[in-house]
């Protein structure tokens, strides 16, 4: 597999990168403070993982975004167009310490994430668990943890998934990027924040 991007080194950054290093999957993470900040980091993580640019992080074939909701459009201003290239959205439209949800005029939270990645190809995913869920052991309670996905490319959603299963995840298919991701959002979606677990 092609070295993954992650914009964004808080939580659910760091829990993606801990996770990708347990399989040795090479990945590039980048915050707003620069790769020098990330470099304890890295180091405890192994080689497989580099802290690098925002750029750097944007021009990989996959990119997780993992930033706070109020800090997106500053984190993704001025990339170049992403080419086709899948983004993997995981951001949820809250912040803590009050978790208010944000005002999206209507919309879903993941249509103003595709409008800051121009170019992309974007899947809703990751965002439904709390971090540590991310980085845990995938297999729970004698099966696998489910990791709700959702796109309107199919083949953006088959490598999505198959990074799911890679990390020993479940991956469930939620359908569309309008359906699914109201699923999924926090808050409100039905299948948000519940730990589900496949077995067999």
């Amino acid at each position: 597999m092609s070295t993954i991007g992650i914009i964004g080194a808080g939580a659910i950054g760091s829990a993606l990168a801990k996770a990708l290093a347990s399989k040795g999957i090479e990945a590039i993470i980048a915050n707003s403070r620069g790769p020098a900040s990330l470099a304890g980091f890295v180091e405890e993580l192994g080689p497989s993982i580099k802290a690098g640019t925002r750029e750097q992080a944007a021009a990989q074939e996959i990119v997780f975004v993992a930033v706070n909701w109020s800090r997106l459009p500053e984190a993704l201003a001025e990339l170049p167009d992403f080419g086709g290239r899948i983004v993997i959205d995981t951001n949820n439209p809250i912040e803590a310490p009050l978790f208010k949800p944000a005002e999206l005029h209507g919309r879903l939270s993941s249509e103003v994430v595709a409008d800051l990645v121009p170019g992309a190809r974007v899947v809703k995913a990751f965002n439904h668990l709390p971090a540590h869920f991310l980085s845990d052991d995938p297999q729970a309670e004698g099966g696998r943890r489910v990791l709700f996905f959702s796109g309107d490319d199919t083949q953006a959603k088959a490598a999505v998934s198959g990074l799911i299963d890679q990390l020993g995840f479940f991956g469930a298919d939620l359908g569309s990027l309008a359906a699914g991701g109201r699923l999924a959002q926090i808050p409100g979606g039905p299948v948000a924040i519940h730990n589900f677990v496949k077995f067999g």
